[in-house]
């Protein structure tokens, strides 16, 4: 006697004992018992979910002796034809290989003869959406207003692809995938029927590994007979099948974290010599981040998890974070994605193993962008509290709109420079600057018989608080009308007053553009005026800082620098 399959032997016999699809039996059986029997169906889902066997078992109940009935014998000759696939009257078409419109012409031609032997005239066609937009469009009359005997089932599993004019004239039925715990039942009974012993973890890795399907399920059940006999063990499905365990990929993943690459893929090319396939690795690996991911969020059932949860290092995944996780899965996706169009696969495993030992460093965009505003917010905070008369906001900042830039001829100018006070000698203000004129011999004293524009008594009059310096009181006055603008004038290297013309030596050809502007001029020249009583030419120099970055630098932004491996020059 020849050989059937687990999945030929175990396919039901009748609604109640379809697994997983109470809604459509519950619905269809309603239907046959109130006489309300539709003329199109259309049964959508995913594969090995029961579609064309309730297909078969719609017809049996319509078709039987003793029907409509929603619970058909299985014992009268319908019955028996229907399950055996000799009835005339119930024609079962593979739409995928018959997708033309004369398939559809020949099925009109039949439907003018009515049925010889049974109640109705079933037409099954699976696959349906194979069928060409020729072959779709001659079945909308048909299937719209067909002959009262005449009943079509279609079976999909893709639904998106079927014509909406197809779908609006078919009650259309959603089969769902099969639950894990539905199919580890159906794997224990068979093996028990069967005579064969089986473990727990390899039922549990088969219902995974089906993925919803039962026919799946039942298939990955007779290939683990075939190899392991009458005693199925999760160590012999490891070994035979060459896949990738839970314990193996914990021990990888936990070396190559905590630095130890070496070991990682010393154990990574054992398994490969074990018969473990590139995608085969890289598949379970993603299976093994994912439950990882779960892990971290605190979800440990175990019929959500691929693995069980003792296969989880707890402390480990904790000490990473939720960033970490997801970047790293996302690379293995894209790994397996890759690796088909690969020159090595194999090479590229490796790499993605010890590039592990840097997970802890990895970021998201959003997450540099958020401490990319945190370094710049502190700082903010850190020129305000070099310069506390400047209030900076960031807020201002944004507010600013540059205008027209004026263009300045500028003229060749020393670096070597020093500070010249152009108010009488008798203010004993200090100036801007005066720190440098002691790094000069050759600088000389002021003479008295310098004329200033104005009095001191006039200068002194100007001054909103006689108890800051005059370069505070400039960028009090600055920072009023610009804040980029007081920026730039603190960051000058020198200011020199000479032959009644006042040079401000800038620090970048920026600060040279921000100086041109037009308003900008106007607020320096007349914030000169007001400190120090200068109203003559302002000339612009771009000249090397005198002060080297390094002390120039606040913590944030070597903090910045540290972040992204830079150096400050």
């Amino acid at each position: 006697m020849s050989f059937n399959t687990t999945a030929t032997r175990k396919r039901p016999m009748s609604f109640d004992a379809l697994a997983g699809q109470g809604f459509v039996v519950a619905t269809i059986k309603s239907a046959i018992e109130n006489g309300r029997i539709a003329h199109a169906y259309l049964f959508s889902g995913p594969r090995g979910v029961g579609k064309t066997t309730s297909a078969r078992l719609l017809a049996k109940a319509l078709c039987c002796t003793n029907g409509p009935t929603p619970t058909p014998c299985g014992e009268c000759d319908e019955c028996k034809s229907i399950t055996e696939g000799r009835n005339v009257d119930v024609i079962e078409i593979d739409g995928a290989s018959n997708t033309g419109v004369d398939d559809v012409r020949e099925i009109k031609e039949q439907l003018m003869f009515p049925p010889q032997y049974s109640r109705y005239k079933i037409y099954i066609i699976d696959e349906v959406h194979m069928l060409s937009t020729s072959a779709f469009n001659a079945l909308l009359k048909t299937i719209e207003e067909p002959p009262e005997w005449a009943i079509f089932i279609f079976a999909t599993t893709e639904l998106q692809k079927v014509p909406a004019t197809i779908q609006s004239r078919c009650q259309c039925f959603r089969f769902r995938a099969i639950e894990e715990d539905t199919i580890a039942t159906l794997i224990k009974k068979a093996a028990t029927e069967d005579g064969i012993k089986i473990d727990d973890e390899s039922v549990r890795w088969i219902s995974k590994r089906a993925r919803g399907s039962a026919r799946d399920a039942y298939t990955i059940f007779d290939q683990c007979t075939a190899f392991a006999k009458e005693n199925i063990t999760f160590e012999k499905i490891k070994t035979e099948l060459g896949i990738t365990g839970a314990d193996e990929l914990q021990k990888i993943f936990e070396s190559a974290i905590n630095g130890d690459t070496v070991s990682a893929l010393s154990m990574l090319r054992d398994l490969f010599e074990k018969g473990v396939s590139a995608e085969g690795f890289v598949s379970d690996s993603a299976s093994y981040l994912r439950d990882a991911l779960l892990v971290y969020l605190g979800i440990e059932n175990e019929s959500v998890l691929y693995n069980q949860k003792e296969y989880y290092n707890t402390e480990l995944i904790k000490s990473l974070s939720r960033c970490n996780i997801e970047l790293t899965l996302e690379r293995f996706l894209s790994l397996y994605r890759n690796i088909r169009y690969s020159l090595a696969p194999i090479y590229e495993i490796e790499l993605e193993i010890a590039r592990l030992k840097d997970i802890r460093s990895l970021l998201s965009n959003e997450e540099i962008i958020k401490r990319l505003e945190n370094l710049k917010t502190a700082l903010v905070e850190e020129s305000a509290k070099v310069n506390p008369s400047i209030s900076l906001k960031i807020d201002n900042a944004s507010e600013y709109k540059p205008t027209q830039i004026q263009q300045a001829t500028l003229t060749p100018q020393p670096q070597s420079v020093t500070v010249i006070q152009s108010t009488p000698i008798q203010t004993q203000q200090p100036i801007a600057g005066e720190q440098n004129t002691q790094h000069h011999s050759d600088t000389k004293e002021v003479q008295t018989e310098q004329q200033p524009i104005v009095s001191a008594q006039n200068i002194q009059g100007n001054l909103v608080n006689t108890d800051i310096t005059k370069e505070e009181q400039m960028l009090s006055i600055l920072s009023k009308h610009s804040l980029i603008l007081s920026r730039t004038y603190k960051d000058k290297t020198d200011m020199k007053f000479e032959n009644g013309e006042c040079t401000i030596y800038l620090a970048t050809s920026y600060a040279l553009i921000e100086a041109h502007k037009t308003d900008n001029a106007k607020a320096i020249k007349d914030a000169l005026l007001t400190v120090y009583g200068f109203n003559g030419n302002i000339n612009y120099v771009v000249s090397a800082p005198t002060r080297t970055a390094e002390n120039a630098a606040g913590g944030a932004i070597k903090e910045i620098a540290t972040m992204f491996g830079g150096k400050i020059f």
